[in-house]
């Protein structure tokens, strides 16, 4: 703050549209550098509101979100109020319970609670003086030009602003990139996937955490699956993922249990057959939606972050970390460019949207890993191999999840790096098992077994394929 004080009186106007997680976290960002920060938000203050309205899926805050928070010096207070998970807690349907570590020991994610990390953040950002939030404020109008902009107020009456860079963080839907869409050379794409999700409570057993809190866990059941994640007050917040016409299909309460007692039979007891009949009902499959778009900036006025940019499926827990990514990286430009936003922005642009792209395609790709790779042999043998060869080629072996999660490797190097790897590695064990192969079949030519001893009788083989083939 005494930084932002010995600077010009005469401060640039950065206006952020959008009071979410990335909107607050930029306006710490600006407000430590000195700028005149004015956040608008749509919806009041949630930090008074006694009904938060919007998304709820739980977070996990990983690597590239606690360096955006730690340049803030926001990390150990976040950190202070989320539960580490160590590893996913794979439920099968016997119920047995087979965890699989995200990485080396000590590396873990971090269970935090949407609204609180929001509140938070609105907190610190008010804490700067050069820094005013505005709610119940909605864009009707801005001007890429001038950076005149015009937002209705909750009364209805009109109030007018001039920014010399306007931040689009305003979400999936955002109202400043509509007018990205009116430009030529804007390239978006918007795919909404066929599955949705719902969210159920697990409640506390006499006071203590129904399951074990260290863990994310998943009950994956190949064409869909459910999680759930700790919370502070020790229950679980559970979101199932299924295909929308699979959540349609069920009606009734009775339905319900049926369901789950032929998919998840061990959460029934944890969850309660009542609640399960109720909240199931309470709210229909949420809709999940994947925005791409090219580039981030128009001239050297506006320039969109987070969801306006990149909205992700929630499938890699990237989302939250992507965007706050953005503060990060669009920080370091600043430093680089002197805040010179003619040169900044379109860097920003260059930058940063093969990365978005790659960790968009990576969601998508997680969801099939979650809910189905994870009960393949062939899948758990390879996540042993990539560890074993990270453990004693830590430079040269790095697993897919560990740069996406516990580095700020750039999400499309990672995957560059990750392909390379897969193919080196499967063509190592291709080798391997072929010159096996050719290892036992000289041993044999050299010393040939008695055949007569090895060989079953044709009759006998014959009369045990068709008892294995009788019901």
């Amino acid at each position: 703050m005494e930084e932002s004080a010995s600077r010009s009186d005469k401060r640039k106007v950065v206006a952020v549209v959008g009071g979410g997680l990335v909107g607050a976290l930029n306006a710490c960002f600006f407000a430590k550098r000195g700028f005149d920060v004015q956040v608008f938000e749509t919806r009041e203050d949630i930090r008074k509101a006694k009904v938060v309205k919007g998304r709820s899926i739980n977070l996990a805050l990983s690597h590239r979100g606690r360096s955006a928070l730690k340049h803030v010096g926001m990390e150990d207070k976040i950190v202070s109020k989320g539960i580490p998970m160590h590893a996913r807690m794979i439920h099968s349907l016997s119920g047995k319970q087979s965890p699989i570590p995200y990485g080396k020991k000590g590396q873990y994610i971090l269970s935090v609670d949407r609204a609180n990390l929001n509140k938070e953040l609105l907190t610190e950002a008010e804490t700067y003086p050069n820094t005013t939030l505005n709610f119940g404020r909605k864009l009707q109008d801005w001007n890429a030009e001038t950076g005149l902009m015009t937002f209705v107020r909750s009364d209805g009456s009109e109030e007018e602003i001039q920014a010399d860079l306007i931040v689009g963080c305003d979400g999936a839907f955002s109202a400043i990139r509509k007018q990205f869409l009116r430009r030529s050379r804007f390239d978006f794409s918007q795919t909404y996937i066929p599955h949705g999700y719902m969210e159920l409570t697990m409640p506390p057993i006499n006071g203590e955490f129904a399951m074990k809190p260290g863990y994310l866990h998943i009950w994956p059941r190949n064409t869909f699956m459910m999680i759930a994640l700790p919370n502070l007050d020790k229950t679980f917040t559970c979101t199932l993922f299924m295909p929308f016409d699979e959540f349609e299909k069920i009606t009734t309460g009775d339905e319900v249990i049926e369901f789950f007692q032929k998919y998840f039979p061990d959460t029934i007891p944890l969850i309660g057959v009542d609640a399960l009949k109720r909240d199931y009902f309470r709210l229909p499959g949420q809709a999940m939606v994947s925005v791409k778009c090219s580039p981030y900036h128009i001239g050297n006025k506006c320039v969109l972050m987070g969801d306006a940019a990149h909205a992700v499926v929630p499938f890699y827990g990237q989302g939250m970390n992507a965007g706050f990514e953005d503060c990060i990286v669009f920080e370091e430009i600043m430093e680089q460019f002197n805040e010179d936003f003619s040169a900044v922005l379109p860097e920003y642009s260059r930058v940063r949207v093969p990365d978005d792209h790659a960790i968009a395609d990576l969601a998508m790709y997680n969801y099939i890993e979650m809910r189905a790779h994870v009960n393949s042999k062939w899948f758990l043998f390879r996540k042993h191999v990539d560890n074993f060869l990270h453990a004693i080629m830590p430079k040269t072996i790095i697993p897919l999840y560990t740069m996406v999660t516990f580095s700020r490797i750039r999400y499309h190097e990672a995957v560059k790096r990750w392909h390379w790897q897969d193919k080196v590695i499967n063509r190592g064990l291709l080798f391997t098992a072929t010159g096996a192969v050719l290892g036992a079949s000289y041993l044999l030519a050299k010393n040939p077994p008695d055949v007569n001893k090895l060989t079953v009788p044709a009759e006998k083989l014959w009369s045990r394929l068709l008892a294995l083939r009788a019901p």
